[in-house]
Order: C-alpha cells, then sequence, then structure tokens
C-alpha cells in the first residue's frame, strides 16, 4: 500500500479511533443508595404518626368545647313606690358602686306622709295614757265599791283600744319612714348599669322594671360538654377559657355539673300522654350538660360581657 492510500484511510470518517468510555461504578461503589429514601419514608411515617396522636390527645381524649358562654347575674331594679323622676345621676354603661345614688323619685308627698303619721302618734299616745289614767282609777274605786264593776270594765276597754290605736299609728308611722326612704334607688351590688331607658321627669310606676345592673361579681362560664365527656374530668380541675374576641386566655375551675337538662319526651301532650319523638335507632346523638366554669383570673386587657363565645379546655389531674 501505498503512502497516499495510507493517508487517505486515515483521513476516513469510519477509520476514526473512539476514545475508551468509563463506566458508573457500581456495586461497594455506593452503599447507601437506597437507605435515602427508606429514612425519608420512615421520618414522614413517623412525624404523621404523631401529629395523629397529638390530634386524637386534643380532640378526643383532652375534653373541651366550643360550645361555651359567659354568664352573670343581671340584678333588676323597679321603684317600690310611685312618682316622678326628679334624680337620675347615671348612665348607660356606667360603673356604679353598691350603695350608690341610682334613681330619686319626687319625695315631697312621701315627706308630708311622715309628718301627719308623726302628728298621728303623738295624739293617739296622749289618748292612751289619758284612757289608761282614767281605767286606773276605776279600778280602785271599785275596790271601795264606789263605781259599779260594768263602768271600771268599760274604761279597761276604751283604754286597751286607746293602746292598740297608738300601735296602729307607730306602724304607720314606720310605713312613712319606709316609702319616704323608698324614694331614693341604690345600687345593691358592684356592677355596670345597662340599656337604660329611663329618663328624668318620666314618671315610675311601682313594680315597672327602670334600672338593670350586671353584677361585676357574678361572672361565670357555662361550657356545654358532651355527656361521654363528663367522667375524664372532677371538680376544680384547671379550666383554660378562650373568647372569641380575645388572645388571652382566662384561667378558672370546674365548679359544678348540671343535675338536670329539659327532656322532651318527657312533656306530656293536652291529654297528658307522653310525647315520644321519633328517632334513628342507628343514631344517637350525645346529650350537652352545662358545666359551670369558675372564673379565677381575667387578663386586664379582657373585658368580660355576658353572652360572650367562649372555647372552653379543661386540663385533667
Amino acid at each position: 500500500m501505498s503512502t497516499v492510500e495510507t493517508e487517505a484511510k486515515r483521513a476516513s470518517p469510519g477509520a476514526t479511533n473512539a476514545a475508551p468510555t468509563t463506566r458508573e461504578p457500581t456495586g461497594p461503589e455506593k452503599p447507601f443508595a437506597g437507605v435515602v429514601p427508606l429514612l425519608i419514608t420512615l421520618s414522614v411515617l413517623t412525624l404523621a404518626a404523631g401529629l395523629g396522636w397529638i390530634a386524637w390527645e386534643i380532640y378526643v381524649e383532652t375534653p373541651w368545647t366550643r360550645d361555651g358562654t359567659v354568664r352573670a347575674y343581671v340584678v333588676t331594679m323597679a321603684p317600690e313606690v310611685s312618682g316622678r323622676i326628679v334624680e337620675l345621676p347615671i348612665v348607660d354603661n356606667q360603673f356604679v358602686h353598691k350603695g350608690d345614688l341610682l334613681m330619686m323619685i319626687e319625695p315631697t308627698d312621701y315627706k308630708i306622709a311622715v309628718s301627719r303619721a308623726e302628728a298621728a302618734v303623738v295624739q293617739t299616745q296622749i289618748n292612751a295614757r289619758n284612757a289608761e289614767r282614767e281605767a286606773k282609777r276605776r279600778q280602785h274605786l271599785v275596790a271601795i265599791d264606789a263605781v259599779a264593776v260594768e263602768q271600771a270594765q268599760s274604761f279597761q276597754s276604751t283604754a286597751i283600744a286607746s293602746r292598740a290605736q297608738y300601735d296602729q299609728a307607730v306602724a304607720n308611722l314606720d310605713q312613712a319612714r319606709v316609702n319616704l326612704a323608698r324614694t331614693q334607688i341604690r345600687s345593691p351590688v358592684n356592677g355596670w348599669v345597662t340599656n337604660l331607658l329611663a329618663q328624668r321627669e318620666d314618671f315610675a310606676s311601682v313594680g315597672q322594671k327602670l334600672i338593670s345592673l350586671v353584677d361585676a361579681d357574678s361572672f361565670w362560664v357555662d361550657a356545654y360538654f358532651e355527656e361521654t365527656l363528663l367522667h375524664s374530668f372532677q371538680y376544680g380541675d384547671r379550666a383554660k377559657v378562650r373568647l372569641m374576641g380575645y388572645r388571652h386566655i382566662v384561667i378558672g375551675h370546674v365548679a359544678s355539673v348540671a343535675r338536670a337538662i329539659n327532656v322532651p319526651n318527657a312533656q306530656p301532650n293536652d291529654q297528658g300522654v307522653a310525647t315520644t319523638n321519633p328517632i334513628f335507632t342507628w343514631v344517637r346523638l350525645a346529650q350537652r350538660i352545662p358545666v359551670r366554669i369558675h372564673i379565677d383570673q381575667v387578663p386586664e386587657d379582657v373585658h368580660l360581657v355576658a353572652g360572650m363565645t367562649a372555647t372552653v379546655e379543661i386540663e385533667t389531674r
């Protein structure tokens, strides 16, 4: 072969020498290739199991309910005497202390009644004393046969009646003084005036509800727990109350559990026959029982309002 043919053969594409290829190491060169996915899978399963256990403890084992309501006693003030309102030194939603004046009714007529009752007491007292003296004199005269026994007995009866009239006048005076004192309506508790509709110069009638006070020292929470959770807590267990409008937690404890709820099936109809509601035998809903939560600690920024919605969680012992 000539030199020219040799050079042409080397220059042809099929005659090029391919470089030797390298292979990826296998076997012992990557020992953890299949372990990493397994570890990731186990980690995910462990995390899921942990979160599931936490969810079970929170939603099943721990007694809690979203059905809670803030409650408080409301004291309703109604006049015990009638008259025109001449003083009303309070406004709606104002905080008042026990003994503060809330309202005054025109006292003129009741002052006059006290004066009349005092005069009646003086008059009947004089009459009673005079009748007693005359009865005693007649008793002495009977002893010496100066007057008849019948006349002495008549004077004795008059003295007794006069004494009764005096006692009645004293009672009327006490009643007049009580009515005068009732013209001033004062707060029986520490609390807030709520829904005030009365105005000065209005006429107040006996028994008419005019002022309502929310007792500041009476707040509590009614938590309605399913009957299946009542066994899991005891009296005195610590309770956390989360109000819907606040982030802060109100601390309290279980004070009591209601002993009765309404049973519709126990109500008789017009004929006295028990009323029975049809139900599905395979569906039984747990009744909700009111549990009273006594409030122990209220954060400074929390303003309790009767009727607020609350979530209650009880820390079991």
